[in-house]
């Protein structure tokens, strides 16, 4: 019964770094990124995003994966690489053409 305890805290860990490294990566990207890039992809300034992810990656530091917590910050964590991220790639790449 110990195994199965301790092979739950290892996939649980695992998900937590994962989580951890998803948001600091994230979060760098953020910071490097021009504030007007933000708005004119027509997204949230560049200051709330990095202060959502610096506190996504607060609260997957303290809490798991899987509490309501820190589920709620790799959803934010999950929301900017899916969606803001690739955008805001896009329009300081200019156009391809």
């Amino acid at each position: 019964m110990s195994t199965a305890y301790s092979l739950t805290d290892l996939i649980l860990r695992a998900l937590q770094l994962l989580a951890l490294a998803a948001g600091a990566f994230a979060l760098f990207h953020a910071a490097r990124q021009r504030a007007d890039a933000f708005t004119a992809v027509d997204k949230l300034s560049k200051p709330i995003w990095v202060g959502i992810l610096a506190v996504a990656v607060l609260v997957v530091f303290l809490f798991d994966v899987v509490q309501l917590f820190g589920l709620v910050a790799v959803v934010a964590i999950g929301v900017y690489l899916v969606d803001v991220r690739p955008r805001v790639d896009e329009i300081q790449r200019g156009p391809r053409w």
